[in-house]
């Protein structure tokens, strides 16, 4: 599978958590769709571009479940999470927005400035993947539940469809964030039944950076709008908005096109070779490592040595690429990786 994408020099790289490579594929899908209608017909490029974007969307759809116009590109997970919530209202004695304190800190900032909304904000210390942590965090007061399928730090899985249920008997409006699970782990939104999805193509899907996406079913109606949130962009009429009836709602003023002709060329390669195929090939390279890791986790092995200045120095000697968060190494198998790439890695964490 390494012939489909393109693989720096050196040694292992293993930082698809941060940034997945580029498929070969994807360099043609980009000059087609995005460069040669520009340059051929630059005034009469907006439909075909539109059509791109259009792609994205059922490429999305195709892989994560659900339909195509229940997505939406947004810039990044931020800006999706943050489109849901100003489409909420807090209500008197349910108005707290919880989430893991071991999220990803951009999804805490934006909940933060959510206050300013009239939420409230609160943090749950539990293990995330113990559906008892968030039966607790659940509680009366809560109006929105933000849960990381896969945590970055520490590729801890939470129990999506369980806390989804939860929520959902509870009144709670859940929302999942799978920039670390999309293109590692099967996700099918439609059982899953949670609320809203948000979720980035650079890391596991290959897409690059600027990608990011929403899947909101409901029909809920964001603060933040421009054009091509309206029902009919093209109308031109400034004292008419008509919300969109899909999920272009959240879509907002004149959109990028560039980065999500790029992610549609990462989506359709997983997709082509299969989530469950990447799935398998990244269990069996971490096995080659940790015989004895049968935790639920994601596609990152989150290594703590026991001297992590050694253990990091080996690991650089032998070009490996990888990164580190405090006292924690991580280290990620694509589909791109060897089984060498894996015993290289087990000498230098050995």
């Amino acid at each position: 599978m390494s012939d489909l994408f393109d693989l720096p020099p050196g040694g292992p790289y293993l930082l698809s958590h941060s940034a997945g490579l580029l498929p070969v594929a994807t360099r043609g899908e980009f000059e087609a769709k995005f460069f040669t209608p520009w340059a051929a017909k630059p005034g009469e490029s907006w439909p075909l571009w539109l059509d791109a974007i259009d792609d994205f969307r059922t490429a999305l759809a195709g892989l994560l479940g659900g339909r195509a116009n229940d997505y939406c590109p947004q810039p990044n997970v931020s800006a999706g999470l943050f489109a849901l919530l100003s489409s909420l209202t807090p209500r008197d004695g349910r108005d707290t927005i919880v989430m893991s304190s071991q999220a990803f800190p951009s999804l805490g900032f934006v909940a933060q400035q959510a206050q300013r909304l009239g939420f409230r904000f609160r943090l749950t210390d539990g293990d995330p993947a113990d559906v008892a942590t968030w039966e607790a965090a659940l509680a009366p007061d809560v109006a929105v539940v933000v849960v990381m399928h896969v945590h970055s730090n520490t590729s801890i899985v939470s129990p999506v469809a369980a806390i989804a249920e939860m929520a959902r008997a509870r009144g709670i409006f859940s929302i999942v964030d799978v920039a670390q699970s999309a293109g590692l782990l099967p996700i099918d939104v439609s059982a899953w039944r949670a609320d809203a999805l948000v979720g980035s193509c650079i890391k596991w899907l290959c897409g690059g950076p600027g990608a990011g996406f929403l899947w909101c079913p409901d029909d809920l109606t964001p603060l933040n709008v421009g054009w091509f949130s309206h029902e009919d962009p093209f109308a031109f009429d400034i004292r008419d908005f008509r919300y969109a009836t899909d999920a272009r709602r959240f879509w907002g003023g004149t959109p990028s096109v560039a980065p999500y002709i790029l992610a549609t060329g990462g989506i359709k390669t997983i997709a082509a070779i299969g989530v469950d195929t990447v799935l398998v090939h990244n269990r069996a390279l971490i096995a080659r490592i940790d015989a004895e890791d049968r935790t639920a986790k994601g596609g990152t092995l989150c290594h703590i040595p026991t001297d992590i200045e050694k253990t990091m120095t080996a690991l650089t000697r032998a070009g490996c690429r990888f990164d580190r968060r405090g006292d924690t190494l991580r280290l990620s198998f694509h589909i791109y990786n060897t089984p060498e790439d894996a015993d290289i890695v087990a000498k230098c964490l050995a």
